[in-house]
């Protein structure tokens, strides 16, 4: 038996950490997708299947920026978003990625715009 290619590892990990992160209205989940130029962040609400609010690394002039400093960027862009819409309190899904570099950036961003997990 080989050993999973790392898209395989990522969706095992992914499946395995959605088992245990629900969003609900009072508490929606904060939903990561990394990309090798991009990142996006979408706070969801589970139980009734909509985005509550979004967030890409598109919306950010980052002619100067790293791509740690506009994941940060994105974090405070969807948690001011997500304060428009009263929301404070979510889960964080990292979407089987590592919890470091864009991810983490990403958490750190959010977490000083307001939100709380």
């Amino acid at each position: 038996m080989s050993a999973p290619s790392i898209r395989e590892a990522r969706a095992r990990r992914k499946k395995r950490i959605r088992g245990k992160v629900t969003g609900t209205s009072e508490r929606p989940r904060l939903s990561v997708f990394r990309s090798n130029k991009a990142i996006y962040a979408q706070i969801v609400d589970d139980l009734s299947g909509r985005t509550l609010a979004a967030a890409r690394s598109a919306e950010i002039e980052a002619k100067v920026l790293d791509k740690s400093a506009v994941a940060r960027k994105v974090g405070e862009l969807v948690a001011s978003r997500a304060k428009d819409k009263s929301i404070e309190r979510v889960v964080f899904d990292r979407s089987g990625y590592l919890y470091h570099g864009r991810v983490k950036a990403l958490a750190e961003g959010a977490r000083e715009g307001g939100l709380v997990f």
